[in-house]
């Protein structure tokens, strides 16, 4: 992994707090942001989950990339990256939320998280490539990265984890509870302007 995207990798769970704190510091919310934001951070909360619920709390590394299995099922049958999607859409629907220096910072979050993402991915890929080979190359041809496709992706051929709502629930408690913290937070501040 070459150092640019193995220090993004290491360190992408504290990238998102310089824009956590620009949205807090200069938000400038109002009922439609709070709404719309809201419902796309939600979205992507539910992404990540049914992601995690597939693939594990493999998903929590930090040292490098790696993996059990080579999966294909629930989102992951229709975009690779699920869970960085859904980190996308969560980023974007706070700064929605906060409606702070919009658009400039909803934008600027947006270019910065896909380029993040998309280094992070080429390395994972790599591994993904040796440790799986011709059932991923597959899998790669007929799965788009970041944008899904409609109908499921199936190969009978890939073995699969079980589904494991409660094993994806554990494994998303921090997620969950920094989007509701935020958003919260967000929202509190609303309201104590406007009273």
């Amino acid at each position: 992994m070459n150092k640019i995207s193995s220090f993004l990798f290491k360190y992408r769970s504290y990238t998102p707090i310089p824009f956590l704190l620009i949205m807090i510091f200069y938000e400038n919310a109002n009922l439609w942001s709070l709404t719309i934001g809201l419902i796309i951070a939600l979205m992507g909360e539910f992404v990540r989950l049914w992601g995690v619920s597939w693939a594990g709390s493999e998903t929590r590394t930090t040292g490098t990339v790696g993996g059990t299995f080579l999966i294909i099922s629930g989102p992951f049958a229709h975009l690779r990256n699920p869970l960085y999607l859904g980190n996308i859409l969560i980023y974007t629907g706070l700064g929605i939320m906060s409606f702070a220096l919009f658009p400039f910072l909803q934008v600027a979050g947006l270019l910065f998280f896909y380029m993040q993402y998309s280094l992070i991915v080429k390395e994972e890929e790599k591994y993904l490539a040796q440790a799986f080979g011709n059932e991923f190359s597959e899998y790669i041809k007929n799965v788009p990265r970041f944008f899904p496709r409609i109908t499921a992706y199936k190969s009978v051929s890939v073995k699969q984890p079980p589904y494991n709502f409660k094993a994806g629930l554990n494994s998303e408690r921090r997620s969950i509870q920094a989007l509701l913290f935020v958003s919260i937070t967000i929202f509190l501040l609303w309201f104590v302007g406007r009273v």
